[in-house]
């Protein structure tokens, strides 16, 4: 019995290893604005027959419901890896699209001129690559923090609202994917 107590323990101990999603390893934590993330969950976005991005979602504390998600405080991360060469203008496109489909018309309105500005940053980029990173990182009291390649991009975008916005892309009611909206929520897919 002691034994398996201790088994028990030495297995509690060992660190969670990082996801894999299509050959990319996805870390278990992520450091925003101070703060240490756990991995939510991961996926992958694909479209047709094509593999777009791996993505991983990081949170303060797991939660295991879109609005619990949503609505947690705290700095928050979607990391995107990229799985295939994607035109800057197509991949913001996608996003907004996927804002369009979780959105009324009114809220799309309040939404555009940031979304001016996320557009402007990836267009910066003109493509995006096989294996470029992009981080859409929550920093409170700032705004949402664009990441490419490491590397920051503009000022942080104002507004809880917009960052709410970006994660109903993927966890809201209509998502660009189903199978992912379950991983990011860490129910497999």
């Amino acid at each position: 019995m002691k034994r398996r107590l201790l088994a028990l323990a030495l297995c509690a101990a060992i660190p969670v290893h990082a996801a894999e999603v299509a050959g990319v390893k996805i870390g278990d934590t992520a450091r925003v604005g101070g703060a240490e993330l756990k991995l939510n969950g991961a996926g992958l976005r694909s479209k047709a027959i094509f593999k777009v991005y791996a993505m991983g979602l990081y949170l303060q504390d797991k939660q295991a419901t879109p609005a619990a998600i949503i609505g947690a405080p705290g700095p928050k991360r979607a990391h995107l890896h990229m799985l295939r060469n994607v035109d800057a203008a197509d991949f913001s496109e996608a996003l907004s699209d996927g804002l369009k489909d979780n959105h009324t018309e009114a809220e799309m309105k309040a939404l555009a001129p940031r979304m001016a500005v996320l557009t402007g940053l990836m267009n910066e980029i003109k493509e995006a690559k096989t294996g470029l990173a992009i981080d859409l990182d929550w920093l409170p009291g700032a705004g949402t923090q664009v990441t490419i390649a490491g590397q920051p991009r503009g000022k942080p975008i104002a507004g809880e609202d917009f960052y709410r916005a970006l994660l109903k892309i993927w966890l809201g009611d209509n998502p660009v994917s189903s199978d992912l909206k379950k991983s990011l929520l860490g129910q497999g897919g």
